[in-house]
């Protein structure tokens, strides 16, 4: 297992990029190819002693893609950027995956444009595992990679999202939602309902029906599918939310007096696992489905613990073949179609 990480992307890059990359390769014992600026990379690599022998290499880069930027554009023109060698790499057979921090728009650009998409696939799909009460993780697609979506794309993140579930979460028959605003199948707006009758037809997929916002937290759905404007917001909302929590529950027993203090103190162990359980650090990543190749995208404020969870997950998409199987998918679908129409 070798992983092309891109060094420079992130608020924090490369100091918590490079420091997270080490934690990774000492706890999955996988080869990590360091992309950007190696002055700067080999600095910060002085402060970890032995690297040397971890199996980490570096590839220079010599540009960077700021956030700002035009993610097409600096993609395109950008040829020696960080992100872009990265992607090169998988394109090239020398990485088996690619882990950014940087710009969204290009990781995503670079993918599409470097590995390009899986036939059959419109629109790559960035799913987002999101824990829920029920002690698993909800599966959330798009989570931004576009921000409008036609109805066969939604179809194809269903499809994507449903054997993600199964080869890394080992969930046998991932239960499929539309994200709406009811449960009737003849709710919400135009590209909605178009897209629920695609969905009920299809046998390759366990479509459960429509899921209300409510359902993504409580885990009614293993797989909730709605275009990137909408799944970026819900995103934002639950992190927001889960600091804010934690927040108040931090400031109610330090305001709480005595007792509170001492409940705190006989509740701790469990509160250290609800924080665990609410902290987007413990997956650090998600995976783009739909192009030829694992492309991992993380947070822009990723720390170190963030980028070696997001590793892991680059790991188990690797060891899980969900690359091959989304292929063997799409095959079988237009083969129940009988070829006449192509999903996408």
């Amino acid at each position: 297992m070798k992983i092309a990480v891109d060094a420079m992307g992130g608020d924090y890059a490369p100091l918590e990029i490079v420091f997270g990359a080490v934690r990774a390769a000492k706890k999955f014992g996988c080869e990590i190819v360091l992309v950007g600026d190696e002055p700067q990379i080999r600095k910060v690599l002085e402060k970890e002693p032995g690297w040397e022998k971890l199996g980490i290499t570096i590839v220079h880069a010599s540009q960077v893609i700021e956030m700002g930027e035009h993610p097409a554009d600096a993609v395109r023109t950008k040829k020696d950027a960080s992100v872009v060698v990265a992607t090169r790499l998988v394109k090239d057979g020398q990485c088996d995956a690619v882990l950014s921090a940087g710009s969204t728009g290009a990781a995503v650009t670079a993918a599409q444009l470097i590995l390009r998409r899986i036939k059959g696939i419109g629109r790559p799909t960035i799913a987002t595992p999101m824990p829920n009460a029920k002690g698993g993780v909800t599966l959330l697609m798009d989570s931004g990679a576009n921000v409008d979506s036609k109805p066969e794309h939604l179809v194809q993140a269903a499809m994507m999202g449903s054997l993600y579930s199964k080869d890394v979460f080992h969930i046998e028959k991932p239960r499929v939602g539309l994200l709406n605003i009811g449960e009737e199948e003849t709710k919400g707006n135009e590209q909605a309902k178009a897209t629920y009758q695609l969905l009920k037809v299809m046998t390759t997929i366990n479509f459960t029906g429509n899921a209300e916002g409510r359902d993504v937290p409580k885990g009614n759905f293993d797989v909730v599918i709605c275009d990137g404007f909408v799944g970026n917001v819900v995103l934002k909302f639950a992190e927001g939310l889960a600091k804010t929590i934690l927040k108040l529950i931090k400031e109610a027993i330090k305001n709480g007096g005595i007792l509170a203090k001492l409940g705190a103190l006989l509740l701790m162990p469990t509160l250290k696992k609800l924080g665990k359980r609410l902290d987007v650090t413990e997956y650090g990543g998600a995976p783009l489905l739909g192009v030829n190749g694992c492309v991992i995208i993380s947070h822009g404020s990723s720390n170190a613990k963030s980028i070696c969870s997001a590793i892991g997950v680059a790991n188990d998409y690797v060891k899980g073949d969900v690359l091959a199987h989304i292929r063997d998918a799409l095959t079988k679908e237009e083969a129940l179609q009988g070829g006449s129409e192509k999903v996408g």
